[in-house]
């Protein structure tokens, strides 16, 4: 995986890098062109994981596309090149607990399969995450844990409703359709749908219990309970012509509200939303920006086992470290790198 961040000012030289890195080359021409005030305020090179590329070819010369490596949607170029480039401001600005931009969520159905309980540990930081219950009006029917980009999407959006008003109580919307819409979701019907699998993991999140653990200012700190406090579950009317209930609003627990109000990370929301088809990217995303503005002065090196442990628990064994690197080579583990640091930066890591 070629992570290389580069800073040159040249436009020609700056989209011939990103063609070599499987743009399109009329993309690329685009990008370099946004971002080139960016990079000339900002022109510093460095590769991430040390893994060199080939230089760009000489200014000049016709942008030859290679054989590509893989393709960044036309979608995520544009957001990185508008979001790399004009600072969030407003209502473009997202709050994370600084724990869940450490060790997040399970980002799939086999990381919990068959579990109630999945824990995630790396450097101070502690997530462990329980399966709860809800009540459907008969009786209470035990959730699974929460996964996938889904949770992730929803607590950010909670979290940050609840840090801009200073209130715990969340207004959800008069229904799950327009919670969606609200996400910046769209919004499928049937039993593979997006609204059935929303349903299913906002139900598992706030059904469940967790434990954050941290270190800060050279003290130990833990958060045990329920971020959500409060949850009206949705019931189905005996009426099938009336619509099942909504809750209309989310109530955070006190103390889940006072950790977040004392350990809120600010994100990008247009970031969040472009990477919401995919909880790695997100997560990596959150990593960067929770890192990234803590490091000054000398470069910082991300070591594989720290990288594991962080985003690859579920390798394990005397292979676990290089195993997980062999995968983090994947397309999907690339995409979602350069994308994040595009995001953060103005560059495209190519």
């Amino acid at each position: 995986m070629s992570a290389r961040i580069d800073g040159t000012d040249s436009e020609e030289s700056y989209a011939q890098a990103l063609v070599a890195g499987g743009i399109d080359p009329a993309k690329a021409r685009e990008v370099a062109r946004k971002t080139a005030g960016k990079r000339k305020s900002d022109s510093q090179t460095e590769d991430l994981f040390g893994v060199a590329v080939e230089p760009a070819r000489s200014a000049g010369t016709a942008i030859v596309p290679p054989t590509p490596r893989e393709q960044i949607a036309p979608t995520l170029l544009d957001a990185a090149s508008t979001i790399g480039t004009e600072p969030p401001s407003g209502s473009e600005i997202a709050y994370l607990h600084t724990i869940l931009c450490q060790v997040g969520l399970p980002r799939g159905p086999k990381a919990v399969e068959g579990l109630t309980v999945f824990e995630r540990m790396c450097g101070g930081a502690a997530l462990r995450v329980t399966a709860g219950a809800l009540w459907d009006g008969r009786q209470l029917v035990q959730q699974p844990i929460p996964y996938g980009a889904n949770p992730r999407l929803v607590l950010a959006w909670l979290n940050t409703q609840a840090v801009r008003t200073r209130s715990p109580i969340i207004p959800v919307g008069d229904s799950a359709t327009e919670f969606l819409r609200m996400l910046g979701k769209e919004t499928t019907g049937g039993r593979n749908g997006t609204l059935t699998s929303f349903k299913k993991q906002i139900q598992a999140l706030a059904a469940c219990h967790m434990t954050l653990g941290f270190n800060a200012a050279g003290r130990a700190y833990t958060y045990n309970g329920q971020p959500v406090r409060q949850f009206e579950a949705w019931i189905q009317p005996r009426d099938s012509q009336q619509r099942p209930l909504w809750p209309g609003t989310v109530t955070f627990s006190d103390d889940y509200f006072q950790s977040l109000m004392d350990h809120a990370v600010p994100q990008d929301v247009r970031a969040m939303y472009a990477l919401k088809g995919s909880a790695l990217a997100m997560d990596i995303y959150a990593m960067l920006a929770e890192r990234l503005h803590r490091i000054s002065g000398r470069p910082v090196t991300l070591h594989w086992k720290s990288l594991r442990e962080q985003f690859g628990q579920e390798y394990r064994g005397a292979e676990a470290d290089k195993d997980f690197k062999k995968r983090s080579r994947s397309q999907a583990w690339t995409r979602s790198l350069r994308c994040s640091i595009a995001f953060l930066t103005g560059r495209w890591a190519v």
